[in-house]
């Protein structure tokens, strides 16, 4: 009998899905390590590296999603320089306050002698022989006092009103003068008789006194002489 279309036994048809189950599981179980394994995660760090991702709940918000990427210092210029801790602080500076070493300080009158009536205008003058600096040359600063002798006259601290601050800034080799002058009535002055009508009246017929000042704390190096008549 001729065996031309005779249909394969049914060992036949058992060994052919026997192989194709095999070929099957074989080719799930290489996709299954592909995706285990990811052999390019870690590349980065060296050949056969690998690296794992850190679940969700324990990753910051702001972590890169790429693993390699906290890796990878920036490029030069994309961010900002860390402050050196060892660098010493520089702290923006203007001009130093005035030093009594640098700074002249005189007193200035309107005339030298005075006639009966004429009351003597006194003021402050002071020159910067030093650097740029500032100083405080507001009233509360300001002390005129007029001697005879060892005989104090007149301050200008003793009945003063309302002293105020004004600090200014005075420019190398800068001279300047107090704007409106301090007026002296020609009488003594104590702290409590401000308001007494009938001071003492300083004695003229060409009687001698010695305007000096202070301001911000530096004293004049020499005194004003005045003569007053009358």
């Amino acid at each position: 009998m001729s065996s031309v279309g005779k249909r394969p036994s049914r060992a036949v048809y058992r060994r052919r899905r026997l192989v194709l189950l095999v070929g099957i599981v074989v080719v799930a179980a290489l996709i299954v390590w592909l995706f285990v394994a990811q052999p390019w995660a870690g590349a980065s760090g060296g050949a056969g590296a690998s690296a794992e991702k850190p679940a969700a709940s324990d990753a910051p918000s702001d972590a890169p999603s790429d693993p390699d990427a906290a890796a990878t210092p920036p490029a030069e210029g994309d961010a900002e320089a860390e402050p050196d801790p060892d660098a010493p602080e520089v702290t923006p500076t203007g001009p130093a306050e005035c030093v009594a070493a640098d700074v002249l300080v005189e007193a200035v009158t309107d005339k030298v002698t005075y006639a009966a009536g004429e009351q003597p205008q006194l003021a402050i003058q002071l020159t910067n022989r030093g650097k740029d600096c500032t100083l405080n040359v507001g009233t509360t600063q300001q002390k005129l006092t007029v001697m005879s002798g060892g005989d104090t006259w007149w301050r200008s601290t003793d009945c003063q009103s309302e002293p105020s601050d004004m600090v200014v800034l005075i420019e190398a080799g800068q001279t300047v003068k107090s704007g409106a002058p301090v007026v002296w009535d020609r009488t003594r002055s104590t702290p409590s008789s401000c308001d007494n009508p009938n001071r003492p009246v300083a004695a003229g017929g060409g009687a001698s006194y010695h305007v000096s000042v202070e301001i911000g704390g530096i004293p004049s190096q020499s005194t004003q002489q005045i003569l007053l008549y009358g």
